[in-house]
């Protein structure tokens, strides 16, 4: 059973994603928040193996909220769900390690199994958004010199982080390398170890760097 927590304040909207999630058999809501401050409160109380994160909120907002999370479990799956699909709130999510980002005008099936592919680990965004996401990350830090490249990386591992870093998720990966989905999340897994990256998205900026 993969456990939700629904943060957002419109109520009428976290009822509706309720309804949604336990009309399933794999996934259970166990809590819900109004805003930032109630999401890193609950996230800390009941660790739910994703957060479904509203942007605009009173208060503490949801890229800050989303921040706090990742700063307190660094391998905690935030996936954002907002009206917006804009540039100054897609990237200031991806800054603060959102696993993903849909609009609320998502068909309902895309946002289940997105919830599922996100707890797997699969990175939820189109390649040509991942790519133009990546891109302004790098550019926008300080410090954007190439970082070294692990030496201990095995040539498969080096095929997997080049695809990472073109926005593909492990079944996309799986169908390119012909692997089973579950060999690919293991060498994500290990990749996230050996370049010492704390998410998916964070791991396709460094690829990104790496390939120039």
């Amino acid at each position: 059973m993969i456990t939700v927590l629904l943060v957002d304040d419109q109520r009428l909207v976290r009822a509706g994603l309720r309804m949604l999630i336990e009309d399933t058999t794999d996934l259970a809501v166990v809590g819900e928040a109004a805003d930032g401050v109630e999401a890193v409160r609950l996230y800390a109380e009941l660790t739910p193996d994703l957060v479904v994160m509203d942007l605009r909120m009173p208060g503490l907002d949801g890229v800050a909220a989303t921040r706090q999370i990742l700063a307190m479990s660094p391998r905690a799956k935030v996936l954002v769900l907002t009206t917006f699909d804009d540039d100054e709130h897609l990237f200031p999510a991806l800054s603060a390690g959102a696993a993903g980002y849909f609009v609320k005008d998502t068909e309902p099936a895309v946002l289940l199994d997105a919830i599922r592919r996100t707890v797997e680990g699969d990175l939820l965004f189109s390649p040509a958004l991942l790519r133009r996401l990546v891109g302004r990350a790098v550019q926008a830090q300080s410090a954007p010199e190439t970082p070294p490249l692990p030496t201990d990386l095995t040539p498969r591992e080096l095929d997997v982080l080049r695809l990472v870093g073109a926005g593909h998720g492990n079944q996309a990966i799986a169908e390119q390398l012909h692997l089973g989905v579950s060999t690919v999340k293991s060498h994500v897994a290990s990749l996230l170890d050996k370049t010492g990256t704390d998410n998916r998205i964070r791991l396709a900026i460094y690829a990104s760097k790496l390939t120039g």
